[in-house]
């Protein structure tokens, strides 16, 4: 795509200003619709209805959602530290958005031009992943601590000792895509599941390391059954105890663009991406319904596991899945070696 009088500086970056805009604007309206997909599909595994009431057939009651947060205040605590407990939020969606950038819809010319169909295309790709994957966590301990409140505070050491267990898993599970890539990049790495790379998809020969990826997934977005930071059972709301309004519907929301994230990644990294039946036209057709079965299956699980106790939370992240992330990288990489 070429300006006419443009300086190729400012073209890059009116692009780049474009897609994040793009990005940040189709996100905030696919929210609304999974979390009404997962109330419809979670009253259907319950055997009642879900949202039937506002508007037909329920369709608007994420927008009747959104508009009880926004009308409601945002409280804090005169024990609270305010423009810490208000930015915590903040870095939760931005951190969600952001990793958004990298997961790529479609190959570079797909719809004509030179316009590549993501955000971004880094180098580093899996690891600007972990980076904004790692940022996250602050948000939650940032929030419980600043709240002033011991159930805040409880639930934010639940949520970073979490992330910290399964944030090694999950990158020694992309470790061995990487491997077998030759790249970090997503876009690299969905190439090389392609006619021109090894014409395979990863999920295949890293069928392990895609196992492994997924069950720390759900304990990275702190989805069922790894919601130990927000059980209400044991500690209220965990991290978000003392938040209300629109601040507790950014970290509600920003679980949902995490799931969106998981579900990005995994289509890139181990279904092949884009690559599907059909012209090029086709690519992000592709990747949308891969991420909309990925999104089904978080929903699915939430309907059918209990959540687990801690000590089983740290037992099955640092005594199965490092293990077993451990001996999956080692035999791709000899396997690599040898043939």
């Amino acid at each position: 795509m070429v300006l006419l009088g443009a300086d190729p500086v400012v073209e890059t970056t009116l692009v780049q200003i474009v897609k994040a805009i793009v990005i940040f604007a189709v996100i905030l309206q696919v929210v609304p619709v999974i979390l009404l997909l997962e109330r419809k599909l979670l009253g259907r595994f319950q055997q009642r209805y879900g949202p039937n009431r506002v508007g037909p057939k329920g369709a608007l009651q994420p927008f009747a959602d959104v508009l009880k947060l926004l009308s409601k205040e945002s409280s804090t605590p005169t024990t609270a530290v305010p423009w810490m407990m208000a930015i915590a939020p903040v870095i939760s969606i931005v951190t969600a958005v952001a990793t958004l950038a990298i997961i790529p819809f479609g190959p570079q010319g797909a719809w004509g031009g030179d316009l590549g169909l993501y955000g971004i295309d880094v180098p580093i790709g899996l690891l600007y992943f972990f980076a904004f994957g790692s940022l996250a966590f602050y948000a939650f301990v940032l929030g419980g601590w600043a709240s002033g409140s011991k159930y805040s505070f409880l639930g934010a050491m639940r949520s970073a000792a979490q992330l910290i267990s399964y944030e090694v898993a999950i990158g020694l599970s992309l470790l061995g895509v990487a491997m077998m890539a030759g790249s970090l990049s997503l876009v690299d790495i969905v190439e090389a599941q392609g006619s021109a790379g090894k014409g395979i998809w990863f999920v295949v020969p890293q069928f392990v390391g895609f196992i492994i990826f997924m069950v720390a997934g759900f304990a990275e977005s702190s989805r069922p059954p790894f919601d130990l930071p927000e059980s209400d059972a044991e500690l209220v709301a965990g991290y978000n105890t003392e938040y209300s309004g629109m601040r507790f519907g950014s970290f509600f929301m920003a679980e949902y663009i995490e799931v969106i994230v998981i579900s990005g990644v995994a289509t890139a990294c181990f279904l092949g991406g884009w690559h599907g039946p059909g012209p090029e036209a086709l690519a992000p057709l592709w990747v949308v319904l891969k991420m909309f079965a990925f999104v089904l299956f978080f929903i699915w699980i939430r309907a059918t596991l209990p959540r687990l106790r801690y000590d089983q939370l740290m037992f099955l992240g640092w005594k199965v899945l490092l293990p077993l992330a451990t001996l999956n990288v080692l035999v791709t990489a000899i396997l690599l070696v040898v043939t």
